[in-house]
């Protein structure tokens, strides 16, 4: 339900999605939310399936790509990780490489709040400077463990953090994400 009335509310209304980015509007798109929450759960699916309205930009197979792709994968793993048993996904390499390709465009934002530096690197290779300051941790992992890693799900992302233990512990519990 929670999930489903999230989802709704981001692509139908607004005025409410804004509240998700915009800490003054949080309480109006929390009011919004719970009451999409409280319909029928046959009926939050099913708008869920419509995909956005008409008029909405996420429509557009761009802006889709760029906020469903991640979006959808982090709260899919929201749900499987729910579960006491669970192992992370292989991707195929299109999904891993539009995820990377986002982790590089938002890396700052989604690190700003970081308690040091942040360095993030795939295991395939590539990385990014999330944030530069002192001390430094690197977080080194597969692709989705890092989107899930960087959206805030630290303590559910499977990925390797190297640096100050005392930098470490901080980035672990920090409030990361949009």
């Amino acid at each position: 339900r929670d999930l489903a009335a999230h989802l709704i509310v981001r692509e139908r209304r607004p005025d409410a999605a804004l509240g998700i980015i915009a800490a003054p509007l949080a309480a109006h798109g929390e009011k919004v939310r719970r009451g999409v929450r409280e319909r029928p759960f046959d009926e939050l699916v099913a708008t869920v399936r419509k995909g956005p309205p008409v008029w909405s930009p996420i429509r557009l197979s761009l802006l889709d790509r760029l906020t469903n792709t991640s979006e959808f994968y982090i709260h899919h793993e929201d749900v499987r990780r729910a579960a006491t048993a669970w192992d992370p996904r292989e991707l195929d390499a299109g999904l891993s490489e539009q995820m990377w390709q986002m982790i590089s465009r938002m890396a700052k934002v989604m690190m700003r709040r970081a308690p040091c530096g942040v360095v993030i690197r795939s295991t395939s290779g590539p990385s990014v400077v999330a944030r530069a300051a002192e001390p430094s941790v690197e977080i080194t992992g597969q692709v989705g463990e890092l989107v899930l890693f960087t959206s805030g799900r630290q303590s559910h992302a499977r990925v390797e953090l190297v640096g100050p233990d005392d930098a470490v512990a901080a980035l672990r519990t920090a409030s990361l994400g949009v």
